[in-house]
């Protein structure tokens, strides 16, 4: 058996020192990006808000709600006499989820102003991204898995609404309904 050696060539002069110049290059700037996607997660409530309002489409309210529509739904929008019937995703801004939903009712004036506000600015079949700050949310009260002083992230689908006195019609004739015999049973009683 026999060994064969392959010559190498040498390492040009300064080719060395320009391979960990790069490898440092590489390393600061990912050290950079990562110092700068941390800075954005800790950014302040106002900070980001007044960043997001600059953002393609989305819209600021005189309240401060923030919002984008993703897809305007069609008719009309309730007010804080309905009962929504949503489907929704909340997160922090760091994007936790602390709530999600695909079909819940809520009564528009039975939930934070931000999300009420948001709601009445939707049309059935509407989906809509949500930046509640939070003097519209939980303001300084930490409430379960959010954190005081937290801006709201929702995105919602709004799959329908009726109003207070609908449901409660609604009611009446399912209870009504349910206390009637079936057709073509005869009433029960003594002889």
């Amino acid at each position: 058996m026999s060994t064969t050696a392959v010559p190498l060539r040498p390492i040009a002069k300064g080719s060395l020192t320009r391979l960990w110049v790069g490898v440092a290059a590489i390393a600061l700037a990912a050290g950079g990006l990562a110092w700068a996607g941390q800075m954005h997660v800790e950014a302040t409530p106002s900070s980001f808000l007044s960043h997001n309002a600059h953002e393609d489409g989305v819209v600021t309210t005189e309240s401060g709600l923030q919002y984008k529509v993703l897809s305007e739904g069609t008719g009309a929008s309730p007010t804080t006499a309905d009962v929504a019937l949503v489907g929704y995703k909340g997160t922090l801004l760091d994007g936790t989820v602390f709530d999600e939903n695909p079909q819940a009712p809520m009564p528009i004036d039975g939930v934070v102003p931000g999300f009420s506000e948001g709601l009445q600015k939707m049309k059935k079949g509407g989906k809509y991204r949500l930046w509640i700050p939070p003097q519209l949310g939980y303001g300084d009260q930490a409430a379960g898995p959010i954190p005081a002083g937290s801006v709201l992230v929702f995105d919602v689908e709004l799959h329908d609404f009726k109003s207070r006195a609908e449901l409660m019609q609604m009611q009446q004739m399912m209870q009504q309904g349910a206390g009637a015999p079936p057709q073509g049973t005869p009433p029960q009683g003594g002889q």
